[in-house]
């Protein structure tokens, strides 16, 4: 190949070096704007409110027993630091010219290099003006708070105090001490998968793999918002221009314009890159309700499954304390039995009868030292309690999802999406819907 032909070459693959490049940036700026749907679109729930699934909460960070951060000493739930230290060189280059002319060059090269790091996490609870909620915040993506940024040499204590004792090399003996933290009844907002505890009737916000966004950010819902808004933008309009650029520079390798028209390859690469959006954009979207469907869909499962609990539950119950309290009375009477033929019964007069009777009666005590019902009859009512709850937050939960996807589907541009995809909105639940599962307790006395 000769020379003059390596640039049309090099032309020639333009477009495609610069179609990849601008299919990475797309890939960006649609990641950034489905964050940006989550974030703007999920209603914030309270911390009472939250059950089962995605959810957006906000409040203060609270823990039974708070970290304190390494470096600033600051009462946190989380915190990581690092410490740099600065270092420079000088870099001589030997060059030789076209015509063997041999020049050396000295330059002076620094940076920072990282020396230590470190950090620690434990789960806390989200405080709102309702009630707490926990977040285990392993897996998170997590946006913390600087509390300490501190530049300085070998004489401060900070130095040696908080940092390695060894030096690296061509040090400047200059160091900084980073660290981000969440303090203490700091503001913050999570976003996340909600489950169900495992030690209580409550939920958790923790780690799920098929959760699309886990964050837990000492930001404004405004702030993040914005953030993926403007990553959003710079990675589209980057990649409209390099897939611009690259088809208006390469394409006259293979397909000269006419005279006069140099502009159409570019805005043919402009075109193209835009019709690609559009269509990436549709898709994205029409997944997003799609996924927001289904789930409203597991959410009224949820509320059907804690009935149908309610429904089987709560009947056994009713019959173990009725059993419990019926053998309490049987005890109770034949003891009273006992104690009144004693007393009409002279000394030494007792027959057989009575000794069986006592016998009886010495037996249920040995087998039953406690005849008291007291303890089923509370039990059952915390497992009403309980049981109204899960279902309580149950119907919360799926109606702010619910409402969240009829939003969806009813305001512009997504409304045009879901009439492609015939999409319907979902009723919300109102107290008549319950009543073919509700039981009625109803104990002797």
């Amino acid at each position: 190949m000769s020379p003059a032909a390596e640039p049309n070459l090099f032309l020639a693959w333009l477009p495609a070096i610069a179609g990849l490049l601008a299919a990475g940036c797309l890939w960006g700026a649609m990641r950034a704007a489905g964050r940006r749907r989550l974030v703007d679109g999920l209603p914030t729930c309270k911390t009472t409110g939250v059950f089962i699934g995605l959810v957006e909460v906000k409040g203060a960070a609270e823990a039974e027993t708070p970290l304190t951060s390494y470096l600033a000493g600051t009462r946190c739930v989380y915190y990581a630091w690092t410490v740099e230290e600065k270092w420079s060189r000088l870099v001589t280059e030997t060059t030789t010219d076209s015509k063997g002319n041999t020049h050396t060059t000295t330059r002076r090269e620094s940076g920072w290099k990282t020396i230590a790091e470190g950090g620690e996490q434990t789960p806390f609870y989200l405080q709102d003006d309702c009630g707490v909620l926990l977040v285990r915040p392993a897996g998170a993506e997590i946006e913390a708070t600087l509390v300490c940024e501190t530049d300085c040499d070998r004489s401060d204590p900070l130095y040696y105090g908080k940092g390695p004792e060894g030096a690296i090399a061509n040090s400047d003996h200059e160091r900084r001490f980073q660290e981000v933290a969440i303090p203490l009844h700091a503001p913050v907002y999570v976003i996340g998968r909600a489950r169900e505890r495992a030690d209580v009737v409550a939920a958790e916000i923790a780690a799920d793999r098929e959760a699309p966004l886990f964050l837990i950010s000492t930001r404004g819902e405004k702030q993040i918002s914005g953030g993926y808004a403007t990553t959003f933008w710079v990675f589209l309009i980057a990649g409209l221009v390099l897939c611009s650029l690259g088809c208006g520079f390469g394409l006259p390798a293979t397909w000269p314009p006419a005279p006069g028209h140099e502009w159409i390859p570019f805005v043919l690469g402009a075109g193209a890159y835009a019709a690609v959006t559009f269509v990436i954009w549709v898709w994205s979207v029409f997944n997003g309700l799609i996924e927001l469907r289904n789930r409203v869909a597991a959410a009224w499962s949820e509320v059907d499954v804690q009935l149908k609990r309610r429904f089987d539950l709560i009947p056994r119950l009713e019959g173990v304390v009725q059993g419990l309290a019926a053998h309490e009375r049987t005890v109770q009477e034949e003891v009273a039995a006992l104690r009144a033929q004693r007393e009409a019964t002279p000394p030494g007069q007792a027959g057989p009868e009575f000794h069986a009777l006592g016998g009886r009666v010495i037996a249920l005590a040995e087998s039953h030292p406690e005849l008291k019902a007291n303890g089923a009859f509370l039990q059952l009512q915390r497992e009403l309690s309980d049981t109204e709850q899960r279902i309580a937050l149950a119907r919360g939960y799926y109606n702010e999802i619910a409402t969240h996807y009829n939003t969806k589907l009813e305001v512009v541009p997504e409304r045009f999406v879901a009439a492609l995809g015939r999409l319907r909105p979902r009723a919300l639940l109102v107290a008549g819907d319950f009543e073919r599962a509700a039981v009625h307790v109803s104990l002797a006395s």
